[in-house]
């Protein structure tokens, strides 16, 4: 529980810094700016699809293939290719803000900063990764608190000091990018350039593919919705700052069980019970901060509901069937598990294009339903779960017995 919740703490702090920032931003500068949060939300997906293949395909390969190389390679390939897709994306800012239905003139700016910061979070990530596999989380959280306080300090304080968009932007950015090419210098040991990028995504490509299609789903997913007007665009918005930070922390059961397999150190009931409690906490906190943010919003209560109650259960559903498509990935057949969840992603993204303002809601609930009975079909046709027990049986009989000669 103690290692979930030291990486769940990194993704915190690198999760709602962009929201207090943009909470903050709508207050000091331009109300309309909380809208940013949702307008580059699916752009989230593309840097966690890199973080996919370079940050945890990259450092499995390191440990399984006995390639040291490749996480430096991952890193070095990571944001190679990260600079590539988020540059076009900034140089083609207009056409994206755009296509979401939103204002060019207002929104711009900080579209284009927004984007930019993405970037130094997919550095930061990327340099996480190769801690957590090192078992320096302590270390990992030291960095990703420093990184996230001076990009919200500097962002706030600029905003204080200046209504100049393009000021609080650049100045900020400037001082969050000098931090973070620092961190890399001292985390990053240089190696020679050597990657199997194949079994790089073989390792995670469950996940890989999972992020390119929720890429597709919520980019037209939030298309379709905003085209119902104004008071959807504030209940979708509303309802992801409640509950996106808490997605992104249970990302760390995930992390922890990957760890864990990888090394030979995977307990099934220990992890499950551990996750189910993370999640917990993240379901309370997100009925609490929903309570506290309500009288400032004053969002439709119907749409709210609908879609934050979706969210929150299947939350709750999220560990079991997680976690028993993280084995059968790295113990069984990682072509099971990719086309299983690929098969849960086609069903969200066919019901993003559904003409109606909950379709992402729709998607996400037949898609949960779908991976609980599948990912136990795939474990109990091929006794995966008595697979399970006897590694853990091996495992602790090999623990008495290094407790015993010492």
């Amino acid at each position: 529980m103690n290692r979930l919740l030291r990486v769940g703490i990194d993704t915190l702090f690198t999760s709602i810094t962009p929201i207090l920032g943009w909470f903050l931003l709508g207050i000091l500068v331009d109300k309309n700016l909380i809208n940013i949060f949702t307008l580059i939300y699916p752009m989230q997906f593309v840097i966690s699809a890199i973080q996919s293949v370079f940050g945890t395909g990259a450092n499995i390969s390191a440990i399984r293939d006995k390639n040291k190389s490749a996480v430096f390679s991952g890193i070095f390939c990571g944001a190679t290719i990260g600079f590539i897709i988020l540059g076009g994306v900034i140089l083609n800012i207009d056409s994206y803000i755009q296509f979401m239905n939103m204002d060019i003139t207002i929104y711009r700016i900080f579209a284009i900063y927004a984007v930019a910061q993405m970037f130094l979070q997919l550095l930061l990530n990327l340099s996480l990764y190769k801690l957590y596999y090192e078992n320096k989380n302590k270390i990992a959280n030291q960095y990703s608190l420093t990184f996230n306080l001076i990009n919200f300090s500097a962002l706030i304080l600029m905003s204080i000091l200046t209504k100049s968009q393009v000021a609080i932007a650049s100045i900020s950015f400037t001082i969050t990018m000098i931090f973070t090419f620092w961190m890399i210098c001292h985390i990053v040991e240089k190696e020679k350039f050597k990657i199997n990028i194949l079994n790089c995504i073989k390792y995670d490509s469950a996940y890989l593919f999972a992020e390119i299609s929720m890429f597709i789903i919520y980019l037209f997913g939030f298309k379709n919705s905003f085209n119902f007007g104004e008071k959807y665009i504030l209940a979708t918005s509303f309802a992801t700052l409640i509950t996106d930070t808490q997605w992104d922390i249970s990302g760390a059961i995930k992390t922890i069980a990957q760890i864990d397999i990888a090394k030979k150190e995977f307990s099934y009931e220990e992890h499950i019970k551990n996750s189910r409690k993370l999640v917990g906490l993240l379901i309370s906190s997100s009925l609490v901060m929903g309570i506290v943010l309500y009288p400032i919003y004053q969002v439709d209560i119907t749409a709210t509901l609908i879609i934050v109650s979706v969210e929150l259960i299947t939350m709750y559903l999220y560990p079991s069937y997680l976690t028993r498509l993280t084995y059968i990935q790295l113990e069984h057949s990682a072509i099971k598990a990719t086309v299983q969840k690929q098969i849960a992603n086609i069903l969200r993204i066919v019901c993003s294009f559904l003409a109606t303002p909950f379709c992402t809601s729709i998607g996400l609930t037949f898609s949960a339903i779908y991976q609980l009975m599948s990912t136990h079909y795939i474990i109990k046709k091929n006794g995966i779960y008595m697979e399970m027990k006897e590694e853990q049986e091996k495992r602790l009989i090999n623990n008495g017995k290094e407790v015993w000669e010492q």
